[in-house]
């Protein structure tokens, strides 16, 4: 197995839609999925490409309702590249035989061939050569090189290369009952009768798209001219027709430029795109181009890690391509967040979510100007999640579970269940933690890059603004302490109390994930407003009208906040401990995947919010973004007991009731298993990496990456891993490897320095290159020493603490028990 090259041989229809997402090509501006180009977007492909942050409105009516969704918008699509053999039909891959299928995704050069041998129905065998980029070296453009060679026949042959705007949103199977017409054609035309044109615009948004395409085709070693392009509706095409011969292989070339009316220092984007296509050099040129960007990318970007198999290398250089694809540095300047689901399909409809808390730590160390940028998002709509708040009846910013075009709440109201055809509620926008994601995000981005000019200008004002929302939001009880009632925790299966009555709001009272991120929140802004200089602070709090008093109240509740207990462990909201065991064992008799236990609960008239069952990590997400120390600062603050046994507790009992119906809970159970039990954290985190090469979600990875379970997978080699902390001005190292993980190497950025660290299971090395930095401190379990650029830091590792074998498996057979499963079933699980 290569560990730079995905390769699939055979041609399987029913893996079509996952091929396509995962051999998607992008640079942070444009993705295209990595359908044939000569397919159609029926029940086995779907040729889409993305603008990223390309939405439009429309509304639908549903059951008697008028909703209105803000999607991702599929682009016209540039792909087209059709072979018609004499009078026959035009080839495409359902009505012909593969003979040979070959297909590679080069994740060094971002590079995708497609090496096929097919047979028509007349028995003519031709070989079809394709190689695909979408540039990282200039982000407007787009080609495809094709190299067509009849093998047992001669004749005529036409090629046509098309621009179909006649494109809908069409790639989720759920969301077709929904309005998908979001671009209508304004323009059609060629251009000195070489280059096709097209011109559409988003129908509600009013945003313009300009794609221009140049088609060359040789045959022999002598260009072949085009006929006259004809239009439909809203396609262009240009046909070239040929005599081909036995063994004589055809060239076609054609390179794509796609410019939107939001672009920066542009005229008018179709004029725009005409003049780049015209401009842009022939195809070996732009890969050239290409190849170069994506080696300089992988210079800062690449993870090295040596394990007992190979496998693990390659899966994890495939989640890095797709972060990479995603948020580049052609992200910045284009006012974009990070979508959970990538640019690759229209799943979550390219929404921004609470994803950036598993994404930004690797971009944190990596790219971090590309993380001020995504941060800026947020900055941007920071009126709205104002105005947001005020309509809710609260002060400060309440930013929106889904955010898209202008930060308002773009979650959907109701959903359909697949597996009972139903629509129902849907209440996850109630899960106001995300703001607490942005303010983590905020500080986490300064302790690895020190920029306090983002602080100043942008980060104190956000963090100011979620922590008052959280002021409001918090209620004194009589004994002293504050509740915060009717929110959502993480876990996406509870949203309301059992038998709750929906006319008087739903929710969940004191979630304690949320309430922990609450007091972190209102204790760190004071450390954020102190790293401002006084009168810009004075400004600041001038500005958003914050006094004494209003301080006083967020130390008050940081200090205040309820945390509920269950006989041991913390509950994962008030009244947990009320709910209803769940009959696992029962359970997984009758349905081989329940992932979506909500799903199959409702199916069946049943409601989750009624059993201790989790979609993902909720409570146990506070042990995977703070360290032991970090935990019990907040906990002496709050007033609430706290010891190493609570966190193992909490695992224990949580990961028996725990359905992982989230890409992301794979990530968080590895992490905060890495210390107690190696051998099972390592499993999980294998499970994590096949998320979307294996689709273990069952059908999903068709309609886009899960951006959030990538970024995760690589954050734990990168911090999990290496023990790699930021806090207090120290960069701590503890390294822990799983026994499988003989060497890891990466190379990250950290307060202007760039540190190239080497673990090996006893050895840590760390050397800065040299540069032009002031010096840094590292630290490793008491051994703190500064190092400037130029020097290293190594040490022989310390064998950590194992917790007793025997009572680790005393607690998973207690644990299982709950569950209904054997021990060994629970450990291998």
């Amino acid at each position: 197995m290569s560990e730079w090259i995905l390769i699939y041989e055979g041609y399987d229809p029913g893996m079509e839609g996952n091929r396509e997402t995962l051999c998607a090509l992008g640079n942070g501006y444009i993705v295209t999925r990595g359908a044939a180009a000569d397919s159609k977007a029926d029940e086995v492909h779907y040729p889409g490409t993305y603008l990223a942050g390309g939405y439009n409105r429309l509304t639908t009516e549903i059951a008697g309702r008028k909703i209105e969704n803000e999607d991702l918008v599929n682009l016209p699509n540039w792909l087209p590249i059709s072979l018609k053999i004499g009078e026959g039909d035009w080839i495409s891959p359902d009505n012909i035989e593969y003979l040979d299928y070959r297909q590679e995704l080069d994740l060094r050069q971002g590079l995708l061939t497609r090496t096929t041998r097919f047979q028509d129905g007349e028995g003519r065998v031709t070989r079809w050569e394709e190689k695909r980029i979408v540039s990282m070296a200039d982000r407007h453009l787009a080609g495809l090189s094709i190299t067509m060679t009849p093998e047992n026949w001669s004749g005529e042959a036409t090629i046509r290369t098309t621009l179909d705007g006649g494109v809908t949103n069409w790639g989720v199977p759920r969301y077709r009952s929904l309005n998908g017409q979001h671009l209508e054609t304004l323009e059609l035309g060629p251009d000195d009768g070489v280059i096709l044109t097209l011109r559409s615009r988003m129908v509600q948004a009013r945003r313009e798209i300009g794609l221009a395409a140049r088609t060359r085709v040789e045959c022999e070693g002598m260009g072949v001219s085009p006929q006259t392009p004809a239009t439909g509706e809203d396609a262009i095409w240009a046909d070239y027709t040929l005599e081909a011969k036995a063994g004589s292989p055809i060239h076609v070339e054609k390179t794509a430029a796609y410019f939107n009316s939001k672009d920066n220092a542009i005229s008018e984007p179709l004029l725009e795109a005409i003049k780049r296509v015209r401009a842009a050099p022939p195809f070996a040129e732009l890969l050239m181009a290409h190849s170069r960007a994506w080696d300089h990318l992988w210079e800062q970007c690449d993870i090295r890690v040596q394990t007992s198999e190979r496998g693990p290398q390659l899966k994890l250089r495939l989640h890095i391509f797709h972060i990479l694809q995603t948020a580049s540095p052609h992200t910045i300047g284009t006012d974009v967040g990070v979508p959970p689901r990538g640019w690759h399909g229209e799943a979550y409809r390219g929404h921004i979510m609470w994803d950036e808390l598993f994404i930004f730590p690797y971009l944190d160390l990596r790219l971090p100007l590309l993380t001020r940028e995504l941060l800026l998002y947020r900055f941007r709509r920071l009126q709205e999640a104002r105005h947001a708040a005020k309509e809710a009846g609260f002060r400060g910013a309440m930013f929106p579970w889904q955010s898209g075009s202008n930060g308002r709440e773009e979650s959907q109201r109701i959903h359909l269940n697949p597996v009972s055809g139903d629509w129902i509620p849907d209440n996850s926008w109630r899960q106001r933690h995300v703001g607490a994601a942005i303010c983590r995000n905020i500080w986490q981005f300064y302790q690895t890059t020190e920029d306090r000019d983002f602080l100043i200008d942008c980060g104190a004002e956000l963090f100011c603004e979620i922590a008052r929302f959280w002021s409001s939001l918090a209620k004194l009880r009589p004994d002293g302490r504050f509740d915060i009632n009717g929110v959502m925790g993480p876990d996406e299966f509870h949203t309301a109390y059992p038998d709750a009555d929906p006319s008087i709001g739903g929710g969940l009272n004191n979630n304690a994930y949320t309430n922990i991120m609450v007091s972190w929140i209102l204790t760190r802004v004071f450390d954020v407003l102190d790293l401002m200089p006084a009168d810009q602070r004075r400004r600041l709090c001038e500005r958003l009208h914050l006094d004494q008093e209003e301080l006083d109240r967020w130390r008050d509740i940081s200090t205040n906040l309820v945390v509920p207990f269950q006989d041991g462990v913390i509950s994962q909201f008030e009244g947990y401990e009320k709910l209803q065991e769940f009959d696992w064992e029962g359970y997984s008799e009758k349905y081989e995947d329940m992932q979506r236990l909500d799903r199959i609960l409702d199916a069946e008239g049943k409601d989750p919010n009624d059993y201790k069952v989790s979609k993902q990590a909720d409570l146990l997400m506070i042990f995977y973004l703070f360290s032991r120390e970090e935990l019990e600062e907040i906990f002496h603050r709050l007033g609430y007991p706290f010891s190493p046994d609570l966190i193992f507790k909490n695992i224990q009992y949580y990961m028996c009731r725990t359905s992982h119906g989230s890409s992301l809970s794979w990530i968080t159970h590895a992490w905060i298993l890495a210390r107690a039990d190696r051998q099972r954290s390592w499993q999980l985190v294998q499970s994590a990496l096949n998320t979307d090469i294996a689709d273990i979600q069952g059908g999903t990875t068709a309609e886009g990456i899960h951006l959030g379970a990538m970024a995760g997978t690589v954050d734990i080699f990168q911090r999990c891993y290496t023990g790699l902390e930021a806090r207090a001005g120290i960069l701590m190292f503890n390294p822990r490897l799983p026994e499988e993980v003989q060497e890891l190497e990466v190379t990250f950025r950290y307060r202007r320095h760039i540190l190239d660290v080497k673990v090996t299971q006893h050895h840590l090395s760390v050397s800065s290159r040299p540069t032009t930095a002031d010096p840094i401190t590292l630290g490793y379990r008491g051994q703190i020493r500064p190092i400037s650029p130029g020097q290293s830091f190594d040490v022989e590792l310390v064998e950590e603490y194992k917790p007793d074998r025997p009572e680790r498996e005393r607690e998973q057979e207690k644990a299982a028990k709950i569950r209904g499963c054997d021990p060994e079933e629970e450990e291998a699980a």
